[in-house]
């Protein structure tokens, strides 16, 4: 894991390699390939859901009007989708227990 705490792509090869014992190629192939079938289904519009960790939900967001800060001016905020992450009931026990 990095300095700073932060789990990385090469972290997770890293993980695949040691405790599977694939090769580090075939590790961070592995690790590229789930990723990229994950972006594929959120860009194609489907949400992605790992049982156990999480869902990543797509989602849209309609046209508001938001105000600049700084200035009190009314803004239209253009409608977007959004991606936001849910984690599994497993996921926050496990969190709540390690604080």
């Amino acid at each position: 894991m990095a300095d700073d705490g932060t789990l990385t792509r090469a972290d997770l090869a890293d993980i695949l390699h040691r405790e599977i014992g694939l090769s580090r190629a075939d590790s961070a192939d592995q690790v590229e390939g789930i990723l990229r079938h994950m972006c594929e289904a959120l860009s194609h519009g489907h949400n992605v859901k790992i049982s156990g960790f999480g869902s990543f939900i797509l989602r849209d967001k309609g046209e508001r009007i938001g105000r600049n800060p700084k200035t009190g001016v009314e803004v239209p905020i253009a409608p977007r989708r959004v991606l936001t992450f849910r984690p599994s009931q497993t996921m926050r026990d496990r969190i709540a227990k390690a604080g």
